[in-house]
């Protein structure tokens, strides 16, 4: 799929990935973006910069009434909607501290914003006979995340909803792309950083630290070959291969890894 000419939707749009999207479709001639975040103000601005049609609301993805709210207005407004792009998302930096209403919130907004948007979005798409939905579900939803028991968790659930979504509706025109990128030079990471969390630490050690603009340099080309996953560090492949094929050897690897950066 080509972004020229379509009518997309981005979550979690104000900042980071989300922004870099948003900035990356406009320069390829979407038709018209709408950009949702929880910082509806953030996002407005970041639209006013951009060409075309572009606008910026305010939306919480945790809560389905809004996203609902979201797909309507923009149904209302464009028509159609070609391409929903499930971007927002959080880190806990917790074990197994982590508090009950920290797993409750990392899991509505990893996995469930998820759920609602494509429970609102699909039925349009679903009477054209087409449709994309794009969710950033990070690497750590194919490997692990060291030292944040929750984003691991919620980004695992987060790739295996795209599949699912896949599975049931490919046939029926629709396509679904889970983003899993490694290290990328965005807040949510230099904050880790910045407290020294050691899941933080293991990323950047990890890998290339890329910038949000290659990231969706990697998602414009992975929407066009219509990949379901789309990775914009190589490597991870490779690391999901050795996950699947030696667990052992793998997580032997990964608590030597965390041990050194402790």
């Amino acid at each position: 799929m080509k972004v020229d000419g379509k009518v997309v939707v981005v979550t979690g749009a104000a900042g980071g990935i989300g922004a870099a999207l948003a900035r990356r479709f406009a320069a390829e001639g979407a038709a018209a973006l709408v950009l949702a975040d929880l910082d509806g103000a953030a996002a407005a601005e970041l639209a006013a910069t951009l060409p075309g049609e572009v606008v910026g609301v305010e939306a919480d993805v945790t809560s389905e009434e809004q996203v609902a709210e979201l797909v309507g207005e923009t149904l209302g407004r464009f028509d159609r909607i070609d391409l929903f792009c499930a971007n927002a998302g959080i880190t806990s930096g917790a074990g197994l501290e982590a508090s009950a209403e920290t797993w409750a919130r990392t899991w509505a907004v990893n996995v469930l914003s998820h759920v609602y948007s494509a429970r609102a979005v699909l039925p349009s798409m679903l009477e054209r006979g087409s449709g994309y939905l794009l969710h950033t579900c990070s690497a750590a939803g194919l490997l692990t995340a060291v030292g944040d028991a929750p984003y691991a968790v919620t980004k695992h659930a987060a790739v295996s909803f795209a599949e699912w979504l896949s599975i049931t509706y490919g046939s029926q025109g629709i396509r679904v792309s889970a983003l899993c990128p490694q290290g990328v030079d965005t807040p949510m990471l230099r904050d880790g950083l910045k407290e020294g969390h050691i899941g933080a630490k293991v990323t950047a050690a990890g890998g290339a630290v890329l910038s949000a603009e290659s990231v969706a340099d990697s998602v414009v080309a992975g929407l066009e070959a219509e990949k379901f996953l789309i990775l914009p560090h190589p490597e991870v492949a490779r690391y999901y291969l050795h996950r699947a094929t030696d667990t052992d050897r793998w997580l032997a690897g990964m608590r030597g890894l965390r041990d050194t950066l402790a």
